[in-house]
């Protein structure tokens, strides 16, 4: 299923895989993971990399779905010397342009005294590990988190479609999400990262519904 707004049509190739089409055909992926990829598609323009979990970073997706010239850029702590393509490195935190795409990086990551750690108390997602994107695309903005917990200095983010992971266990979970995008407000929230794995399974439709009660479309695509 995909989704239009505004002249970009979304499609969630699968847990975090997104598939950004705009208006004049620029071909946009995020995070391509070849368990959920159908074919290899060569259609991409841009590709974005946030992290280097083998389910966001996966260098045999990046060529399914790279076209011949297409950009790819990736957070600047993931080790690309695999992949036989230039790299633009993306800072853990700041404002750079990609393509004529204005894109902003923001630091994502599982607080060390939260829910999100492993059995030796470890956060799934340090500091300094993960970054979400903020993009302005046209006259569209658009932000995808990653895999993060709803962070203090997330709350001075704004945007018109706000992409965020639902899942929990190794991100925020749904309840968390929902409060995160009524701090963004949103026009259209399109939940990724959930239903994957046991471990992320979690009630989509209740996610919906308690938004939708605060007024912010979401649909499931």
């Amino acid at each position: 299923m995909s989704v239009t707004y505004e002249g970009i049509t979304f499609e969630r190739l699968g847990h975090a895989s997104n598939r950004l089409e705009t208006g004049d055909g620029t071909v946009i992926y995020i995070d391509p993971w070849d368990e959920v990829l159908e074919g290899e598609p060569g259609d991409g323009d841009i590709v974005f990399v946030t992290h280097d979990d083998f389910d966001h970073y996966d260098p045999e997706a990046i060529e399914a779905v790279a076209g011949d010239d297409a950009t790819v850029a990736v957070f600047e702590a993931v080790d690309t010397s695999d992949l036989e393509r230039d790299v633009v490195d993306l800072p853990h935190a700041g404002e750079t342009t990609v393509d004529g795409i204005a894109v902003e990086t923001v630091p994502a990551y599982n607080e060390s005294d939260g829910e999100h750690v492993d059995d030796d108390g470890n956060p799934f997602h340090a500091e300094g590990e993960v970054i979400g994107l903020h993009l302005t695309i046209d006259d569209t903005t658009v932000f995808v988190p990653s895999d993060t917990d709803f962070l203090e200095h997330h709350e001075a983010i704004s945007a018109d479609v706000f992409v965020p992971p639902i899942g929990g266990h190794y991100t925020m979970d749904r309840h968390e999400a929902a409060e995160f995008a009524r701090s963004v407000d949103p026009e259209l929230v399109l939940p990724e990262h959930y239903d994957t794995f046991e471990a992320i399974e979690t009630d989509a439709e209740a996610f919906v519904a308690d938004l939708e009660a605060d007024g912010i479309r979401v649909e499931l695509f």
